[in-house]
């Protein structure tokens, strides 16, 4: 990942087993970068844009984002994050999502994010896909945030 500052992750994701088991097993894949880990997307929305500490406001992040939350889309958010006048516009977003709609897949990338994980419904897979994942973060380059005027 970026080797001049230190990119946080923010995981957006109401399951607690799929999130521990997420952390868990990128971790394994050596990736030790914070870890902020969101159910709802208000809360993560505010984090992203409001927080002091937050990506929009201090530097660099990833986002794994569910689809499937209790308060609103994960394709809403999405949106929020990419639009045009956003400081997180560049910022890369893996959606991890059990939603395999071909439909749906293609409005994600249409939205501008940059990988899209179907979660295998088996716990093994699952955990290999997640190792898999944590692989590809070592090597991926992550944009700075910019300024938006």
């Amino acid at each position: 990942m970026n080797q001049h500052q230190a990119v946080g992750i923010v995981m957006i994701e109401d399951d607690e087993g799929h999130a521990r088991l997420i952390e868990k097993n990128i971790r394994r894949a050596g990736i030790m970068n914070d870890i902020r880990h969101f159910t709802d997307g208000t809360t993560a929305l505010d984090y992203l844009f409001e927080a002091p500490e937050g990506p929009a406001k201090n530097g660099p992040a990833l986002i794994l984002l569910d689809l499937n939350l209790p308060d609103m889309s994960g394709t809403d958010i999405l949106s929020r994050i990419k639009a045009d006048n956003s400081p997180l516009r560049r910022a890369p977003v893996v959606v991890l999502t059990t939603t395999d709609d071909k439909v749906e897949i293609q409005r994600c990338y249409d939205l501008g994010c940059n990988v899209y994980i179907t979660k295998p419904v088996d716990y093994e897979n699952f955990a290999q896909a997640i190792r898999q994942l944590g692989l590809f973060l070592t090597v991926i380059q992550v944009p700075d945030v910019e300024t938006v005027g």
